[in-house]
């Protein structure tokens, strides 16, 4: 049996890889910081079924103590401070995490088991101002932002380690993936639980920045095969992991609508621009200068050619299917909440009586 650890396991990707690994016989461990209130986040669903293992980026001793205990095989490391705007308010903390916690992890390996296999989480941020379209594993990196910057530290510090100590380890430069289990301050979970709200008539617009930002969206799902893919080969090396598709924050709105049968008319340009319900000329989008960037990334489209080919790897999940996923879960959540809202009215209008 293989044993594999992996940091930022109760995220979206953490908890899918997780499964995955599940499915195929691992003994998993992940890495969890610890809290005043426990919180299994994405993989409360498992939480039997994975070894927990308290520790933290920053602290180099107490990942020395995971790969101890793990005897990992195989170290996913899925950590990070992931949002790309709190990464300009965070900026530090995010370098801390994203970059020089990378480097711990991999003293962690080198020191305690340098047989160990590496995955690091690479992003399509870190091509930032696009130098080609598309972007692939030889495209120049220009990040824009302060996350995109520290995961570039990483994605070389990986690249170092490899060519230094001989470490089997590799980077996935993974653009854009969501899922049903997306946080919400991510936009695309934003838009699809706004939708589901809207539809319910519990909310009336949803505010967003750019709307002309073009990204490489597939399903997480899909994108934590890529992972564990990439470890099985016999060289380590980087990856590209992508759609070769991209879309407008305008069409994922247009498409997250069109799941609930409303269909947007737009009207506007700029910061102007509004979205309108075309059956009942309400107003169900808006454009709020502050979700703009400070310094935006336009267009990311990836090209997965070598991962297609090298790997054998390929998305099964369609933008439209994603979309749709992530609405109609939504949807279930609010209904949810929305019964135990009446549930606790009742229970309020019985005690007044």
């Amino acid at each position: 049996m293989k044993s594999a650890l992996i940091t930022g396991i109760n995220g979206q990707d953490g908890s899918y890889l997780a499964e995955l690994l599940l499915e195929k016989g691992y003994e998993v461990y992940g890495l969890m910081r610890r809290k005043s209130v426990v919180d299994y986040g994405n993989v409360e669903h498992i939480k039997d079924k994975v070894n927990f293992i308290y520790g933290d980026m920053t602290d180099l001793v107490s990942l020395i103590n995971a790969v101890k205990v793990s005897k990992a095989d195989e170290v996913y490391n899925l950590a990070a401070q992931s949002f790309v705007g709190t990464s300009w308010e965070q900026p530090v903390a995010t370098v801390e995490i994203d970059g020089v916690g990378v480097t711990n992890l991999l003293e962690a390996i080198r020191i305690v088991k340098p047989s160990a296999r590496f995955y690091q989480a690479s992003t399509s941020e870190m091509f930032g101002l696009v130098q080609e379209i598309p972007q692939k594993e030889t495209t120049p990196f220009y990040p824009r932002s302060p996350y995109g910057v520290a995961k570039l530290y990483g994605h070389w510090i990986t690249k170092n380690y490899r060519e230094s100590y001989d470490l089997y380890a590799c980077s996935g430069i993974l653009f854009n993936h969501e899922s049903e289990r997306r946080g919400k301050e991510f936009v695309t979970r934003k838009i699809t639980d706004a939708v589901a709200r809207i539809k319910h008539g519990i909310q009336d617009y949803l505010e967003l920045g750019n709307m002309d930002s073009k990204r490489d969206w597939g399903h997480s799902k899909d994108y934590v095969k890529a992972m564990w893919l990439m470890l099985q080969q016999n060289v380590a090396d980087d990856y590209v992991i992508a759609t070769n598709e991209t879309r407008t924050v305008r069409e994922f709105v247009e498409t997250a609508f069109a799941h609930v049968d409303i269909k947007v008319k737009w009207q506007g340009s700029g910061v102007d621009e509004i979205g309108i319900n075309e059956a009942t000329g309400k107003i169900i989008v808006k454009i709020n200068p502050k979700f703009f960037r400070p310094a935006e990334v336009d267009i990311l489209i990836g090209d997965p050619a070598k991962a297609e080919s090298k790997l054998g790897w390929e998305r099964e999940i369609s933008f439209s299917q994603l979309v749709e996923r992530m609405v109609a879960n939504d949807m279930k959540l609010v209904e949810k909440e929305m019964k135990i809202d009446q549930i606790n009215l009742k229970e309020k209008e019985i005690a007044i009586n």
